[in-house]
């Protein structure tokens, strides 16, 4: 899935093959625990974690990989030795086998993003 035209996080994760669903599922589960305050949406057809009106944090099932989206810089720079290993672009974690997803970093990237505002990318 590229992009989805679902309607909420719930009709996003139906679309997804049942095969292919337990780690977005458990993505959401870590941003609602997390995230505190953000308003879940779905924007750019993925699902995405706003507060103030701006995009933090996304994820999205890509056709090869399971793509996190962390857009705060501030954030991505304290976590840069943890980072500096992962397959990641200038805002997004690629994750390309489900069970490689290291649910502990996310959780720890989120509690950072919910801890302090700031500037987003």
């Amino acid at each position: 899935m590229v992009r989805s035209a679902a309607k909420d996080v719930d009709g996003y994760l139906a679309e997804l093959p049942e095969e292919r669903r337990a780690a977005p599922a458990r993505l959401r589960q870590l941003c609602r625990e997390e995230l505190v305050g953000f308003d879940e949406v779905m924007a750019f057809g993925m699902p995405a974690y706003e507060r103030d009106g701006a995009c933090e944090i996304a994820f999205a099932a890509q056709r090869q990989y399971l793509s996190f989206y962390l857009m705060r810089g501030d954030v991505r720079e304290a976590f840069g030795e943890r980072l500096a290993g992962q397959d990641m672009g200038r805002s997004c974690l690629r994750f390309r086998r489900p069970e490689n997803v290291d649910f502990d970093l996310v959780r720890e990237l989120l509690r950072a993003t919910a801890a302090r505002p700031g500037t987003v990318c």
